[in-house]
């Protein structure tokens, strides 16, 4: 299945906060892939090894709003780097995993700016 077939096919509250997230994520940088991992729309970056690693995933069955989960890939692993978070934005779940929350679409335009710097700190330290 295809990340547009599974966009046609979900039926969620918060489908068009998911579309504009993924715009953003996608606009990033030009070497971030997309398709479904896990049941759920997720996104690739190639990592330092040259390897294109899954670092984003959707949450579509998140209890209220939109969340993605950040990580490093498909395997746990220690992680040591940083990732500069002024308006703290993440919610970190283990030492290689975080959690971005939205509670709608609107949520999303003033966190914008500060998201995408997240994510390009993110994949260039996977």
């Amino acid at each position: 299945m295809t990340f547009d077939d599974f966009m046609a096919a979900l039926d969620h509250p918060h489908k068009a906060a998911i579309e504009t997230l993924r715009g953003i994520i996608m606009a990033v940088d030009p070497v971030i892939g997309e398709g479904i991992k896990w049941n759920a729309p997720s996104f690739s970056a190639p990592s330092v090894t040259g390897k294109d690693e899954w670092f984003a995933t959707f949450h579509p069955r998140a209890k209220s709003g939109v969340q993605i989960i950040l990580h490093r890939g498909a395997k746990v692993r220690g992680y040591t780097g940083t990732i500069d978070d002024p308006d703290q934005l993440l919610e970190w779940l283990a030492t290689d995993r975080a959690r971005l929350s939205f509670g709608d679409e609107a949520d999303i335009a003033p966190k914008r700016e500060p998201l995408t710097m997240i994510l390009r700190q993110w994949i260039v330290q996977l």
